[in-house]
């Protein structure tokens, strides 16, 4: 068990520190796929692996300066994640109290399924849609809360649905949005761990199985970041579909389990 966690925590975010997912969104369907855990606790795992590779990823980045963070913009949105961090964990544990564990599993399968799938529509059809250059600091900041509720509450980090947001909302390019969609998802999954934290409400793991998990985080954070600069957006685009389309596979065979 403790090679199957360093082995997708490690392929995950190398993935997710490609293509600015979080490397959650493919982590958390896959664990729970292998039900060797709680729901709970590899929300939990998920997310502190998922907060050590943005960390990592951010700081390769910010030390290489290849490419520009654009903090007017992704600064309200991190702080309005945080927030929308704290609320998610509540919502998550308000719901795991009370239904059946199997019953939690689904519903945030399903939501991961249906936030994949239009994320995945929206990439595929990039093309035609018109984009906005949204720069008021409010309407960032209340995209900020609802990106860091829908990741905090799904345990992913951020996943697609903070590309297509950056994509839409900012007329970001692929790689800039990969970048500062990783900085968005560092300040709402650290300030969702806070929360469980000081809330004692962290759930029941293996601390080996933690430390492999963000052994794998760090190590596949700094791998992507170095593929991330070596090749072109439209290869960084089309890997980022692939990854959509084997995690909406993965969420609908999870659902199917979870019923």
């Amino acid at each position: 068990m403790t090679l199957l966690f360093l082995i997708v925590s490690f392929a995950a975010s190398i993935i997710g520190s490609i293509c600015g997912i979080g490397g959650g969104v493919l982590m958390k369907p896959l664990l729970d796929s292998f039900q060797v855990m709680s729901v709970a606790s590899i929300s939990f795992l998920s997310g502190c692996t998922v907060l050590t590779m943005s960390v990592i990823s951010v700081m390769k980045n910010k030390r290489n300066g290849q490419i520009r963070m654009d903090y007017r913009i992704s600064t309200p949105l991190a702080l309005g994640a945080a927030a929308g961090g704290v609320c998610g964990k509540y919502m998550f544990q308000w719901i795991s109290r009370q239904a059946a564990e199997n019953v939690v599993g689904c519903v945030q399968a399903v939501c991961l399924m249906l936030v994949t799938a239009a994320a995945l529509l929206y990439t595929v059809n990039r093309k035609k849609i018109r984009t906005l250059h949204m720069t008021n600091v409010a309407l960032c900041a209340a995209i900020g809360l609802l990106l860091g509720i829908m990741s905090s509450f799904l345990g992913i980090g951020g996943g697609p649905i903070n590309l297509v947001v950056l994509y839409y909302f900012f007329s970001m390019e692929t790689k800039t949005a990969a970048v500062n969609s990783l900085y968005i998802i560092m300040f709402s999954q650290a300030a969702s761990l806070l929360n469980t934290l000081c809330t004692g409400t962290v759930p029941e793991f293996a601390v080996l199985s933690l430390g492999v998990m963000v052994l794998g985080g760090v190590l596949g954070g700094m791998l992507g970041s170095r593929i991330n600069k070596t090749i072109r957006d439209r290869t960084v685009e089309k890997l980022f579909i692939l990854i959509m389309l084997v995690i909406v596979g993965i969420n609908i065979y999870n659902i199917i389990q979870f019923l």
